[in-house]
């Protein structure tokens, strides 16, 4: 049955993508370079790391700061109520020097962020299936423990459409490099040049940098090592979360996985805790996405909670990227000037 409509599914978004190309359907082109961050697979491939580590280049690299780039973010905000903050939270204080816009409507977004803060790149945030929007460049994040979503288009599998999309995109960032072999990372770089034989390809991996507690206390990530720890999270690739725990040897007794961009409850915070107590925990981790929405719940002070702050880092491919951005944003932003 899902086989079934996986296929039916299959072929809209094969319709949609051929309708965009052959502009039967409109794109609305934009006074601003639109660089679009997005991925083939439902589920978390690490996009917002990537769109942080963007953000920041954009604003601090000595070639790209002498274009004057006034960068924004343009974000759907998933499930982001008043008081439960999701990725528009962390990419706001992660981002200080960066406008968020939160509009599901991308086109909209963006003729905000121009008009209201004069913007002149625009970051698009999990863009790559929103055609309405030109860009001029496409990234897309591939997770190495799952790259292609099983191979099927969901719902049968994790694909938000097939593989040979691959062709419009101009790069590609492989997220989580440090969780496969060489042999399958080389297996996915082959598949992917297959499809598009001309595209970027950048090697990453998802460093722990920091252990941040609820007092805002930062703890040393050698602190907890070979110590009992208790973990929960609601992201699309929990494996990954509990895989990096135990790369920094952390005795991992007890996990909790709740759905992608999960509301946590005043009951649930409960039920972590009595876990984590039967199973003698020295400290509960989360996720910084998990955090941004526990927190405001105002766990108990007694409550040994905090969560691991994650950076990306590039292994390879960093400064062929660096160059694309810097090429399309020279010609793009001196054109607008």
């Amino acid at each position: 049955l899902l086989g079934c409509i996986s296929k039916v599914y299959s072929v809209i978004i094969r319709f949609r993508n051929i309708f965009y190309d052959k502009h039967i359907f409109t794109i609305h082109k934009t006074n601003a370079a639109v660089i679009s961050i997005g991925n083939l697979t439902a589920g978390g491939t690490g996009k917002t790391p990537l769109v942080i580590w963007l953000c920041n280049e954009i604003v601090q690299d000595s070639r790209l700061k002498k274009h004057n780039c006034k960068p924004a973010i343009l974000t759907r905000g998933y499930k982001t109520t008043e008081n439960h903050g999701d990725e528009p939270e962390i990419l706001s204080k992660s981002c200080p020097q960066t406008e968020i816009v939160i509009n599901p409507n991308r086109v909209v977004g963006a003729a905000q962020a121009i008009g209201k803060f004069n913007a002149n790149v625009l970051i698009m945030d999990d863009g790559f299936q929103h055609h309405r929007l030109s860009r001029d460049i496409d990234i897309i994040t591939i997770d190495a423990t799952n790259p292609f979503g099983y191979g099927k288009i969901i719902p049968a599998g994790l694909l938000r459409e097939p593989v040979s999309s691959l062709k419009r995109a101009h790069a590609v960032v492989i997220t989580r490099c440090d969780q496969v072999t060489e042999s399958q990372l080389n297996q996915i770089e082959e598949k992917i040049k297959n499809e598009n034989p001309q595209i970027i390809i950048s090697r990453t991996i998802h460093r722990a940098s920091i252990i941040k507690t609820l007092d805002d206390k930062e703890i040393n990530l050698e602190y907890f090592k070979n110590k009992k720890v208790f973990a929960f999270c609601g992201i699309g690739n929990p494996k990954a979360f509990f895989n990096t725990l135990k790369n920094l040897d952390y005795d991992l007794i007890g996990t909790k996985i709740y759905n992608d961009h999960h509301q946590y409850t005043d009951s649930d915070i409960q039920d972590i805790g009595n876990q984590a107590e039967n199973n003698e925990a020295e400290i509960i981790l989360t996720t910084q996405k998990d955090w941004t929405k526990v927190s405001v719940l105002k766990p108990a002070k007694n409550m040994n909670l905090a969560y691991l702050q994650i950076q990306i880092q590039f292994i390879t491919g960093q400064d062929k990227l660096r160059d694309l951005i810097e090429e399309t944003l020279a010609g793009k932003i001196s054109r607008i000037d």
